[in-house]
């Protein structure tokens, strides 16, 4: 046998399972620029089912399903407001500006939520000199502030802003899962405070491939032209398509669990001198700072790798941990027992 390894750095790292993987195998599937590939059809239907929405698109990333999002429901030269330490801010290669020519208003909240006495001001009058704003971004769960579940209510507020001033709400879900399963909120209720959401599937929901844009008809006709004229068409995909479906019905529940696994790492990481959590996380992302003087993150994760244990050097001295499915309750202790300095 190998050297055991635990891999820490992202719930993007998770394998089919046995099921997930005959699943894939027994897809019927066509060719879904055509239209034809039953199974992704069935994925889309779902999808607006459960999340109360009009349409769906089934896409390759996250990433793709926020760009799609926001040129399907702006103009170039328009302005999007979100909070500076969104994925789409931080991960995304500017797609926004460099595609969809958007100006991006950033706010300034270690939480990740908006600044709700804020948004008044930022949403431009009309005149000569000033981009139209025209769309709100929130992001649930919030990957960077350790992800933190945005609160129902505060996002009622930002939907009657939105509402109230004639903007869209754009709600990147990637993560939403996470969120459904930890406060028991369903997917129809986060999702009509927004008009157009992403949900990913290979994040904790460990399918291998795919997120998925929900909104209007029209949003989402806009959307797929945005795909093609990406690339991002795809043919036989309905073995994905598979694996995304086994997902959203089997492991949405069993999230829960992966949260449990990453408060017993905070609350193991606080205890020791010399590191400091970032907040107690909501569900599955663990981010501390390391404050010994004689390590930091970068050592810390070169030790931790020499143990068998992955994990992310975050920015600014901090260290991200993310929990999913193949990491198992014994792994944390495993952990525990080969955490530096311990």
């Amino acid at each position: 046998m190998g050297k055991r390894l635990i891999d820490l750095r992202s719930d993007t790292v998770t394998r089919p399972s046995s099921g997930m993987r005959k699943s894939m195998l027994a897809a019927e599937v066509g060719d879904d620029v055509l239209g034809d590939d039953p199974t992704v059809g069935e994925l889309e239907s779902r999808m607006a089912e459960l999340t109360g929405k009009e349409a769906a698109l089934y896409v390759v990333s996250g990433t793709m399903a926020n760009l799609l999002s926001l040129v399907s429901q702006t103009r170039r030269g328009d302005e999007v407001l979100m909070d500076r330490n969104c994925h789409i801010f931080n991960y995304e290669a500017a797609g926004s500006a460099v595609i969809g020519g958007l100006q991006l208003h950033p706010f300034d909240r270690e939480d990740g939520f908006l600044p709700l006495e804020e948004l008044p001001a930022a949403v431009r009058p009309e005149n000569v000199h000033h981009p139209r704003t025209s769309l709100v971004c929130v992001e649930n769960t919030h990957n960077r502030a350790g992800g933190s579940i945005y609160p129902f209510e505060m996002m009622q507020q930002v939907y009657h802003f939105a509402r109230e001033n004639g903007l869209r709400v754009h709600l990147d879900g990637a993560r939403l899962p996470n969120a459904v399963a930890e406060t028991g909120i369903p997917f129809d209720k986060w999702s009509s405070l927004a008009d157009s959401v992403n949900i990913c599937f290979s994040k904790g929901l460990g399918a291998p491939v795919g997120s998925v844009l929900l909104s209007d008809r029209e949003t989402v006709t806009r959307a797929r032209f945005w795909r093609k004229r990406l690339g991002g068409g795809w043919r036989q995909a309905g073995i994905l398509a598979a694996a995304c479906l086994y997902a959203i019905e089997k492991n949405v529940e069993r999230l829960k669990e992966d949260h449990m696994k990453a408060r017993e790492i905070a609350d193991f990481i606080a205890d020791i001198p010399g590191f400091k959590l970032v907040r107690k996380p909501d569900t599955n992302i663990v981010i501390f700072q390391v404050e010994r003087g004689t390590m930091d993150a970068c050592t810390l994760v070169e030790k931790l790798e020499e143990k068998g244990i992955l994990a992310l050097a975050f920015g600014g001295n901090r260290i991200r941990m993310v929990t999913h499915l193949d990491v198992s309750f014994d792994d944390i202790e495993f952990f525990k027992e080969n955490f530096p300095g311990t």
